[in-house]
Order: C-alpha cells, then sequence, then structure tokens
C-alpha cells in the first residue's frame, strides 16, 4: 500500500473534498457553515480522497478556532491520523454526529473509525453533548414570571458572576479551563467568547428575585452560524430553585422577539439537570457532538502542499 499524500487545498482545487462519501451527514450538518478553501485539507492514496479536514473559524479571525469536519473512509485510520498530525493547526476537535448514532451499527462504526485516528493523532476525548435546535413550531417555554431580567453594561458584574457560577460546574469544557488557568483565567475566557460573538453587547441580562438579589445571568447570542443560547448561569446560593429553567424560558423568549427563526444549544450529556432544562423548554436533541483536545503537534509524515 502506498504512503498516502497530504495535500492543502485551494479555490482551484477544493472540489476534492467533496468527493469523499458523507456517511454522517457533515455536509448538512455544515450547510450554514462557511469554510475557507485554504483551511481545508485531504490525503490521497492513489489519487483517492480517503481523510478529509475543514478546519473553521470566524470571519475576522486569522486562525482556525477549532476543526469541525473530519472524516476517513473505512480502513483509513492511519492516513486520517497523518492528516492531524501534519496539519498547521493544532486546535480542538469537533466531530458532530447524528442523534442516536450510538444505536446505529453503521453510525457507530463511521463515528468510531474517526475516533480511532484522532486518538491515533494524540487527540484526547473530552466530552459528549447534546445540540439542540429550537424553532417556533415547537411553541415558546411558558415563563414563571418569578424573576426580573435587567440589562446591565458593566462587564465586571458578568466577570464575577462567571467566576461564582463556573466554581461548581458541570461544564467539561469550563472544568478544564480552571484546571489549565484558576478560575479567572476559566472566568475571562468566557467572557471574551461572549464579546467575540457577533451579537450586541446590551443582550446580556442579569435575573434578580422581586427582592432585589441577584440569581444569575443569561446571555442570548448570535454566532457565525445564527441565533444561539449562549450561557446560563445560576450563583451558587440561589441554585435548588430551578431558576436554569427560568432563565433559559427568558433567553429563548428574548431571541424569538429578535426574530429569530432557530434557536441553537448545547449541553454536556453528562449535565443532567441542564439537559432536563432543555427538554422542559421545548428543545429537541437535534444532533450530538464529540469533542477531542488537541494533541501534541507532529509535523512529520508526507505532505504536498
Amino acid at each position: 500500500m502506498t504512503e498516502p499524500v497530504i495535500r492543502s487545498l485551494d479555490e482551484q482545487h477544493t472540489h476534492l473534498f467533496d468527493t469523499l462519501p458523507d456517511p454522517l451527514g457533515a455536509a448538512d450538518t455544515h450547510r450554514r457553515t462557511r469554510h475557507r478553501p485554504d483551511w481545508k485539507r485531504v490525503a490521497l492514496r492513489d489519487g483517492r480522497v480517503v481523510a478529509r479536514g475543514a478546519w473553521w473559524g470566524g470571519p475576522d479571525d486569522t486562525t482556525p478556532v477549532n476543526l469541525n469536519w473530519f472524516d476517513v473512509a473505512d480502513g483509513e485510520e492511519a492516513a486520517g491520523a497523518a492528516l492531524l498530525r501534519t496539519a498547521p493547526w493544532q486546535v480542538d476537535l469537533e466531530l458532530t454526529l447524528p442523534s442516536g448514532w450510538r444505536e446505529d451499527p453503521a453510525l457507530r462504526a463511521a463515528a468510531e473509525t474517526r475516533f480511532a485516528a484522532a486518538e491515533a493523532a494524540g487527540y484526547e476525548f473530552l466530552v459528549d453533548r447534546y445540540l439542540y435546535r429550537w424553532t417556533p413550531e415547537h411553541g415558546l417555554p411558558e415563563r414563571p414570571a418569578r424573576l426580573d431580567f435587567r440589562a446591565e453594561p458593566d462587564d465586571g458584574v458578568f466577570l464575577d458572576a462567571l467566576r461564582r457560577i463556573q466554581s461548581g460546574t458541570l461544564d467539561a469544557h469550563a472544568r478544564l479551563a480552571i484546571e489549565e488557568g484558576g478560575i479567572d483565567q476559566a472566568a475571562q475566557e468566557e467572557l471574551d467568547f461572549f464579546h467575540w460573538c457577533p451579537s450586541p453587547r446590551e443582550w446580556w441580562q442579569v435575573a434578580y428575585t422581586p427582592g432585589g438579589e441577584p440569581v444569575g445571568i443569561h446571555i442570548p447570542a448570535h454566532n457565525p452560524s445564527g441565533p444561539c443560547i449562549g450561557f446560563i448561569g445560576v450563583l451558587p446560593e440561589q441554585r435548588g430553585h430551578g431558576y436554569a429553567y427560568d432563565l433559559l424560558a427568558q433567553c429563548t423568549h428574548f431571541l424569538a422577539e429578535q426574530g429569530a427563526e432557530f434557536i441553537a444549544a448545547a449541553t454536556d450529556r453528562g449535565n443532567f439537570p441542564m439537559a432536563a432544562n432543555f427538554r422542559k423548554a421545548g428543545y429537541p436533541v437535534a444532533r450530538e457532538r464529540v469533542h477531542f483536545r488537541a494533541g501534541t503537534p507532529h509535523n512529520g509524515g508526507p505532505v504536498e502542499d
């Protein structure tokens, strides 16, 4: 068997990316996603594409934020691993999969081929997540009307809330950020992400009890693909009252009032309380996503640029 040839693409050769079968429906997943041709790479064996990857970033980013499209032909795990190891960008991998993929033998086999290639390239599994998609046909969730919601222009208020909320978070990404940089760095990274989103800063809101006690925050947002639930968080001293649902309902109504025709959202599969709130609010699981952390860069191997 000949060694795979890894090559970056350009406008002239981007058609090569579409020659690999798509058993996991990645093309449909990314129909709203803009991938730059020069951030796409393929692995070819005997002139046939056997693995492909598309790295993604926002319109103003100069380097990719993540790798969110990665496909490998059956039996080509080594070529997929080479594609990842030789990439100039060592960023996290997010594999979006059909809902219920574990129960379908063909889908599970396709997914596990990609997992094996990623792990062979040094990527480490981080977390499974549910991806939700609310549309108006699901109906707006009932608002309990227990809280007052106010815009807050001071970033310091949100930064303080994020520090306190993340101190007991169930979110795997937040826990990893705390482990690597401490609670202050983790909270600042979260805040920086909200500023990165192309949605108005004025949308961010703090929730209060009728007596004026702060309860938590919700951040309606737009990411580059459209409207989404940016963040829902209840302060530690206010937990146990079901307020996360109140925040989610308010965030959904807020985005709907801005004209949202759909609202995307996500939570870890292991975050059972938040998953229950999404079900209660009428958010169906549209897809799932498996997150891997980038491994140690290794730029050996055959490459044709």
